[in-house]
């Protein structure tokens, strides 16, 4: 049998958390495993869980969705956590990306849609509402406020920035190049640094405007 995913909904709406719940349970292979009704309370039981996926809202008591996400991103860089909100604000989007969000869906998507952006969210591959696709290519598009790295990318992050921007997790990066998985985070922790970029879903993004995403390995 299928591992399931397991699910922590961060919500501070009763009926949208009573929603999730029953969309949650009627597939086999996902398992709601806590809800939190505030920012503390969605950090406190990550931490506690380990969810393989958390669907963060953005305003909540307490603590915003932001602070949550840097907050568990700071103890897990490696937890996958997707922003389902209705804000489509810039000064929303921008951040939650920045500080780690692998995905950012708006509370309109359709049920079968979030289904699927949670399954590609815990695959670790970056999930976006096309109003949201937008803004961020808009704001990739635009001249960097930081100058270009003088050290540029060699042929082999080049190749790992390739197929993080097809949605590999790193054990399966690490499998396509015949290298360990360890070798892959360095990989990306270099890709980062060089590109001033904060996270591996802008990477991503950063790898598709370029055309990476379709070289042939």
């Amino acid at each position: 049998m299928t591992e399931r995913i397991r699910i922590l909904i961060a919500d501070d709406h009763a009926v949208v958390r009573h929603g999730l719940r029953a969309l949650i349970t009627t597939e086999p292979d996902l398992e709601l495993v806590g809800e939190a009704s505030d920012g503390v309370e969605a950090v406190n039981l990550h931490a506690r869980l380990n969810p393989d996926v958390t669907l963060m809202d953005m305003a909540m008591p307490r603590k915003t969705g932001l602070e949550a996400i840097i907050d568990i991103m700071r103890s897990n860089p490696q937890a996958r956590i997707l922003v389902l909100t209705s804000f489509a604000e810039d000064e929303q989007v921008f951040p939650a990306i920045k500080a780690g969000a692998t995905g950012y869906m708006l509370k309109d998507t359709a049920p079968r849609e979030l289904l699927q952006a949670i399954r590609d969210v815990h695959c670790g591959q970056v999930s976006l509402h096309p109003t949201i696709a937008r803004k961020l290519v808009g704001e990739l598009k635009r001249p960097a406020d930081l100058p270009p790295a003088e050290d540029p990318l060699t042929e082999r992050e080049v190749q790992v920035l390739a197929l993080v921007a097809r949605g590999l997790a790193n054990q399966e990066i690490a499998d396509k190049l015949f290298i360990g998985e360890r070798t892959v985070r360095t990989h990306i922790s270099n890709i980062l640094g060089k590109l001033h970029l904060a996270n591996r879903t802008q990477a991503a993004l950063y790898a598709q405007r370029e055309g990476l995403a379709h070289l042939e390995m």
